[in-house]
């Protein structure tokens, strides 16, 4: 059978009458832009993350470009990221005229290693941003101790981690700031771009409020450059709707991967992704031995009809964007995107499905 990497439209589909109600009460309310849907929702978030403050804005990207304008990061300042994850995590930094400063990851988790982001700290640093790639939260222990060692604000780069936590905490609400992202494949996915950033101080959450929407404050008068970063008040309702259902669908996803865990252990050539406690597996991310053989399992599995893709292909350090950096080593950066290939593991996924895709991962291995 076919089995897709996502499917949206069956998690939407499944809450059609909820998602038509809150629609309708937008409409009917005439308030389109920063009213009580957004407060609502973002009340509500701060809450499951633990949080004083949410704060409603259009991406996961703007979360993250926005934490670093409320911290005041820019030119002549250096923040520290892994090499290996998505784009948006660096370009942030860069779009501040700030440098990113790449660090290597655990080879294990994906995750920042600390120790490696301890040896390129220089005087220009200003902060770190880990990310919680794949669902798994970033060592936070370790991580906490290297910015107070070094004085650096933490921005927790949950934009895949909706649900996550580290020892008992849930992600973004560990650093200075946590963004999150709902673009449509994440956890908590919106009906388009959405983001949010949490924070429980009070100062930063009032500059970012202020620097959401223009940096006016009042209305008209501009004592900062801000930005046009404000959440719709349409995805805020929607958004409501589903987050009522993330615990469940969080669950969903743990026992598809269990059941791989499970049904590919000791499979020739692959090695399986950590079973880490309070993984909210965004993606179930498996690693072969090298580029080559990713591919023919890539190729294999489209052939079957079976969804699948590389997160990611290349390093950051290595794209042709941040060629202006000095050199950076990242080696196992280097190695993990060369080996990743992540599997369907979507909450709406049958046992029969997960079945499909074992099966034809097994029979190429063997």
């Amino acid at each position: 059978m076919a089995v897709p990497l996502l499917d949206v439209a069956a998690q939407n589909l499944a809450l059609e009458a909820e998602l038509q109600d809150a629609f309708t009460r937008v409409l009917h309310s005439g308030r389109y832009i920063l009213g009580e849907e957004v407060s609502s929702f973002e009340n509500e978030s701060a809450t499951c993350c633990g949080t004083v403050h949410g704060i409603g804005v259009s991406s996961g990207t703007d979360a993250l470009l926005l934490a670093l304008m409320s911290l005041g990061i820019g030119p002549g300042d250096e923040v520290l990221c892994p090499s290996f994850t998505f784009f948006a995590t660096a370009g942030s930094i860069a779009r501040t005229g700030a440098t990113p400063v790449f660090v290597d990851s655990h080879a294990n988790t994906f995750n920042l290693n600390a120790e490696d982001a301890h040896g390129k700290v220089t005087e220009r640093t200003k902060a770190v941003l880990p990310v919680h790639l794949f669902g798994q939260a970033a060592d936070m222990t370790a991580i906490g101790q290297l910015a107070k060692a070094h004085s650096l604000h933490i921005i927790e780069d949950a934009a895949q981690a909706q649900g996550a936590t580290w020892e008992g905490i849930p992600v973004g609400g560990m650093g200075d700031f946590g963004a999150f992202s709902f673009y449509p494949t994440k956890n908590l996915g919106a009906l388009g771009d959405a983001g949010l950033l949490t924070t429980s101080n009070d100062t930063l959450a009032e500059r970012a409020r202020v620097l959401r929407n223009h940096g006016m404050q009042p209305k008209y008068h501009h004592a900062h450059v801000g930005g046009n970063f404000r959440l719709d008040e349409l995805q805020a309702a929607l958004l409501r709707v589903k987050q009522t259902k993330l615990d469940e669908w969080i669950a969903l996803r743990t026992g598809n991967a269990a059941q791989y865990q499970s049904l590919l252990a000791g499979t020739p050539d692959l090695i399986l992704p950590a079973a880490a406690p309070g993984h909210s597996w965004n993606q179930f991310t498996v690693r072969l031995p090298n580029r080559e053989r990713r591919n023919a399992l890539a190729a294999h599995l489209r052939a079957a009809e079976i969804g699948n893709e590389i997160y990611y292909p290349e390093a950051l350090h290595q794209q042709p964007c941040f060629a202006y950096l000095p050199t950076a080593t990242c080696p196992v950066a280097e190695q993990l995107a060369d080996q990743v290939l992540s599997l369907p593991v979507f909450p709406e996924m049958t046992e029969d499905q997960v079945a499909e895709v074992t099966q034809s991962v097994s029979t190429f291995c063997a």
